[in-house]
């Protein structure tokens, strides 16, 4: 398959060519158009000026628009049920965010069976896809008890590779009066039925969830069992787990709104190892400080975006809204935010095959409606995602394409 007649080719491989202008980022690896992809066996096998692409079998004419890598969200939550709209409403009223609803979206995950898992992240999963977004993490945290966290992660490991246990999300009601024996639950028994079906461990280290010690205990023992860190650090106010997340090469510190001078220079020092992952709907919908990206990018940190999408404080599978707010508040160019929304991503997740658009990488791809990747923050709202591949597999065509040859 030739995609051909791109206006602009986004392909965050610097060694291609040099974004220009103000702000612009080299890293981007912009080709201008017309430029082409071929995409053979679900990779990228060929990419360069339209007018020297190979013949191929199939061959579908993008009429100046931009192409970029899929979005990869490496920051989710879409195993729930329930819903917490009055949650949001009376927040809007006025009511401080807490962690504390969490525990709503914990009675009624318990409550739901199986098949009620899967729906609600196939149509998350598919909502997704249809903005952009080829590469999905999600995790559990609304079970806490052993079945409950491991049936989630089962259902979790049938729809995605990125699967994240999150036992440590809060303590539950039952624990309330032994925090540290759920700790114990959480490294023993809960740790050995979920690690078989997880890639990650997460923790929420926060105040109101578990502090520095143990978090510590979490990662620590998810690690024994050949999990990756992630922490949850930095969203209510500042703690040790920006500083835990370094020390203990975790992949990614999460949130990161509210940061001291030593955990910017931290993430800075492991800039190659743990990326500060930046979750802009959280701020948005609680009405809470945006994160700094300007003060993590000028300090040499590696920034991701994501959505967090959950029931409670950012409930939207968007990346485009994300890439829009970054730009809008917290201090990212155009340039920036998408590549934070990409190859950011794929940073977290330790991925080189997603997040890029190169020989051998995995075929997955972004066409918008649009004549250049600015347009994702300069149109907010407007849903430009004109076609989208993963894999190689066209999985979504918007009506505006469906008569000009594209067929999902």
């Amino acid at each position: 398959m030739l995609v051909t007649g791109i206006g602009s080719l986004l392909t965050n491989d610097p060694s291609l060519a040099a974004a220009t202008g103000d702000g612009s980022l080299a890293a981007l690896g912009l080709l201008p158009g017309p430029a082409a992809v071929v995409i053979d066996g679900g990779r990228v096998a060929w990419l360069g000026p339209s007018s020297k692409a190979p013949p191929t079998d199939n061959r579908l004419d993008a009429g100046g628009r931009a192409l970029l890598p899929g979005f990869v969200d490496s920051h989710s939550h879409l195993l729930f049920a329930g819903d917490r709209a009055p949650e949001f409403a009376a927040r809007m009223a006025g009511r401080p965010y807490t962690a504390g609803g969490i525990r709503t979206t914990v009675a009624a995950t318990r409550a739901a069976d199986d098949a009620e898992l899967a729906a609600t992240l196939e149509r998350f999963l598919g909502e997704a896809l249809r903005q952009g977004t080829t590469t999905q993490e999600t995790k559990s945290g609304y079970g806490l008890t052993t079945r409950d966290e491991a049936r989630a992660l089962a259902v979790a490991a049938r729809h995605t590779d990125e699967v994240t246990y999150l036992g440590a999300h809060v303590v539950p009601p039952e624990f309330a009066a032994d925090p540290d024996g759920y700790v114990a639950l959480v490294t023993g028994e809960m740790l050995d039925a979920c690690a078989p079906h997880a890639r990650w461990i997460d923790v929420f280290c926060e105040r109101g969830a578990f502090d520095g010690d143990q978090a510590r205990a979490v990662l620590t023992a998810g690690a024994a069992r050949g999990l990756v860190p992630r922490v949850h650090a930095g969203q209510l106010g500042p703690g040790p787990g920006v500083r835990l997340a370094v020390e203990l090469g975790a992949a990614s510190a999460d949130h990161c709104t509210h940061l001291t001078d030593a955990d910017v220079d931290a993430l800075a020092s492991a800039a190659d190892t743990t990326v500060a992952t930046l979750l802009p709907g959280a701020e948005f919908s609680t009405r809470a400080r945006y994160p700094d990206a300007r003060r993590l990018l000028d300090a040499g940190a590696t920034v991701a975006l994501s959505t967090d999408c959950n029931p409670g404080s950012s409930f939207t599978t968007s990346m485009p809204f994300c890439v829009a707010v970054a730009v809008r508040d917290m201090g990212m160019t155009p340039d920036e935010a998408v590549h934070a929304a990409t190859y950011g991503g794929a940073r977290a997740l330790r991925r080189t095959d997603v997040g890029r658009i190169a020989v051998g990488a995995r075929a997955d791809l972004l066409l918008l409606d649009a004549p250049s990747h600015v347009h994702l923050a300069y149109r907010p709202g407007v849903p430009l995602a004109a076609a989208v591949w993963k894999a190689g597999v066209l999985r979504h065509v918007s009506p505006a394409l469906g008569g000009a040859g594209f067929r999902a």
